[in-house]
């Protein structure tokens, strides 16, 4: 009886050994597969990262003046119902977002609530990224999953009283909370649709550019009109097409410039709070800044009022 031929012999020979075709099939399946997901998750985690860009999240999350980890939250946000702290976004699994999944993330960007079902208090600016669609919101999640962790508790927020009664909440949403996604605009160009997604979703250029009632909640029928109490007491102009208050007599590539650059036709800069939008929008294709600069052309003029 001739002896048993090795197994390297048989897969090499003419006549592949019984099973082999099928085990080397499966095994450069698994490859492909493996393959296409690791380059599938480095695309999303790309586009997250242009994302987060636009969305300038690290300047909120990051608190820069004490010289605080980035990401990991304790920047204080002062209003006039009192002052909120920015929380861990890194994914540190006890005192960040690292236990979170990505329906707890989407939960929260999409209805503003937390992964034990509270409401969010509406400093985060979900009311403006509940807009974006599940992919952006998904991307983003995984951008954030890459990120250096961050050992940093979150801090307690100092809110006036009765503001701090998260259950209040439930009436405010019911007057000013829409869940998105934001739905394209018919008989609009594309290009006009991606720069509202742009300035009102992922930008969240309302949040500081529209003024906002007694009870803290933008007055959207005087969108970008400016407010003269923005965030931190910062004002932040009218950037409607009003020729008097507003940017009227702006071209369109003045504006796409300050998305670029921060610099404004009269050849000065923009100020602090703006320019850690532009450290954003700079990282913006030269497109996509110039759809949001024909979105905010397009707007209807408002006379800025107050202070």
């Amino acid at each position: 009886m001739p002896r048993a031929l090795p197994s390297a012999l048989l897969l090499s020979s003419g006549r592949p050994a019984r099973g082999a075709a099928p085990l080397a099939a499966a095994a450069a399946l698994v490859v492909a597969l493996t393959s296409a997901s690791r380059a599938q998750d480095e695309s999303a985690v790309k586009r997250g990262a242009y994302l987060f860009a636009a969305a300038d999240c690290v300047s909120c999350h990051t608190d820069v003046k004490n010289k605080g980890a980035r990401l990991a939250g304790g920047r204080a946000l002062k209003t006039p119902f009192g002052t909120f702290y920015s929380p861990n976004i890194t994914p540190d699994p006890k005192t960040g977002i690292g236990t979170w999944s990505e329906a707890d993330f989407h939960r929260a960007l999409r209805e503003g609530k937390r992964r034990d079902g509270a409401y969010l208090y509406p400093v985060f600016p979900y009311t403006s990224f509940t807009g974006m669609t599940n992919q952006d919101i998904a991307d983003l999640y995984a951008y954030l999953r890459t990120q250096k962790p961050a050992v940093q508790p979150d801090k307690e927020h100092d809110v006036r009283f009765p503001f701090g009664f998260r259950p209040l909440l439930w009436g405010w949403r019911t007057l000013y909370f829409t869940e998105g996604p934001l739905a394209p605009v018919p008989g609009r160009s594309a290009e006009w649709n991606r720069g509202r997604y742009l300035a009102e979703a992922v930008a969240h250029c309302e949040e500081c550019h529209t003024p906002r009632n007694f009870l803290g909640a933008l007055e959207r029928d005087r969108a970008f009109a400016g407010n003269p109490d923005g965030p931190d007491g910062q004002k932040a102009p009218d950037i409607t097409p009003d020729i008097a208050t507003g940017i009227g007599k702006w071209k369109l590539d003045d504006i796409i410039e300050v998305l670029a650059t921060g610099t404004k036709p009269d050849g000065d800069f923009v100020g602090a709070g703006m320019a850690e939008v532009v450290d954003g929008t700079a990282k913006l294709s030269d497109a996509d800044r110039r759809a949001i600069a024909v979105y905010i052309r397009a707007l209807p003029p408002h006379r800025a009022t107050g202070k």
